[in-house]
């Protein structure tokens, strides 16, 4: 009767004392295998940053990439060592319903998309962009997704997929960019005059190239006064230092007109 209960104790501890086993090994090969994950992608970033030609887009898509495929094989290697079987988990992934076949297939052309950002280059990190509603400069083009920091600095992520099958603006592809203001004259201005008082002040503005010329034209026409634009032109790094001193510079000018355009018509009632 002894001799029963003790093999029975035996054959419930000895499983259990198994599993615990594995538990522990799985816990110490994730904890040194992070350990060894985080060695790795900090020599592939090393490595990457000593060759000159690898430019920071791509080095960044490198070293995410790394780190997602070895983080996939130690949880497979975990797994192994808990007893699942990779191939049941891949089972009940698959039956696990639509819900998650649509998001595996969006995960997939997301991938793939980056993919095709980093061959065909449409922008690099640093460019400032505008794509799927969102206006910003390029942190990194991740694996899956690409991070923008908008204008107002937050950042905004945005799938690849999302952003390859959409209109992207590369507002830093040219070196040159123009910059258009539109204000309004005052009613009696000479126009011919402030067009060409406007054009010689704007060139005084911190950031303005002297060629391609600026322009300025009469964009409506309205009985107050006509609407216009002025557009100078700037290196594409210098658009909003540009902006800013330009309205700036209008708004100490068009005062000076409508007085002067006070007094003309004063005189010309007289």
């Amino acid at each position: 009767m002894v001799e029963e209960l003790i093999k029975s104790i035996g054959s419930i501890i000895a499983p259990l004392t198994n599993s615990i086993w594995n538990i522990v090994g799985a816990l110490v090969v994730l904890i040194v295998g992070n350990w060894a994950i985080g060695w790795v992608k900090g020599w592939i970033k090393g490595y990457i940053e000593k060759q000159k030609k690898i430019d920071e887009t791509l080095s960044k898509y490198i070293v995410t990439s790394s780190d997602i495929i070895l983080k996939i094989l130690l949880v497979i290697a975990c797994m192994g060592l808990l007893g699942i079987q990779t191939t049941t988990f891949a089972a009940l992934l698959g039956a696990a319903g639509v819900a998650i076949g649509m998001a595996w297939s969006g995960l997939l052309s997301n991938f793939a998309a980056g993919a095709f950002l980093l061959f065909l280059r449409p922008f690099k990190v640093g460019d400032t962009i505008s794509v799927n509603g969102v206006t910003g400069t390029v942190v990194e083009i991740g694996v899956f997704s690409t991070s923008i920091d908008t204008l107002d600095k937050i950042r905004t992520v945005v799938g690849n997929n999302a952003v390859l099958t959409n209109t992207i603006q590369n507002f830093s592809s040219n070196d040159v960019r123009r910059v258009d203001i539109t204000f309004q004259a005052p009613a009696g201005t000479d126009i011919d005059q402030l067009t060409k008082d406007l054009k010689a002040e704007v060139l005084k503005c911190e950031g303005v190239l002297d060629s391609p010329a600026p322009e300025c034209t009469i964009t409506e026409f309205k009985p107050m006064g006509p609407m216009m634009q002025l557009r100078p032109y700037c290196k594409a790094c210098d658009y909003w230092k540009v902006y800013h001193n330009t309205s700036y510079m209008l708004c100490k000018k068009l005062p000076e007109f409508e007085k002067l355009a006070a007094v003309v018509a004063q005189a010309t009632n007289k």
